[in-house]
């Protein structure tokens, strides 16, 4: 038990759309990313995705609309919503996510991106 600094976390490591994960909480887990660009389509089936933006702008695309949420600010994806975090003008963003340990990162689609295992740093 102790304080986690998530700035010198995110130092870390420096791959994009590799989550990294910072502790547990119950059932749940809190993740670090760095991301770039754009990732894949995807959904969730049976877990909510909590995006917290540490540093930059995050695109949260869903199919009628994108939400911009800057640092500071908090998106809520729902369950069984199709969504594409992306960035713009090459800038890379910080994030922290807080999703069940269930959540596959990109659900049942399998692509280049997919990551199986995330590391405890």
């Amino acid at each position: 038990m102790k304080p986690i600094n998530i700035k010198a976390k995110h130092e870390l490591f420096t791959k994009q759309w590799h989550p990294h994960r910072i502790a547990t909480v119950d059932n749940m887990q809190v993740i670090l990313a760095k991301i770039k660009g754009e990732f894949v389509w995807h959904s969730h089936e049976e877990e909510d995705e909590l995006f917290q933006v540490i540093k930059g702008t995050l695109h949260m695309q869903f199919r009628d609309r994108t939400e911009i949420v800057k640092e500071g600010e908090i998106i809520v994806v729902p369950k069984g919503v199709e969504h594409n975090p992306s960035t713009k003008n090459n800038e890379e963003v910080h994030l922290l996510l807080f999703e069940k340990l269930s959540t596959a990162h990109t659900g049942k689609i399998k692509a280049e991106m997919t990551q199986t295992k995330y590391p405890q740093i």
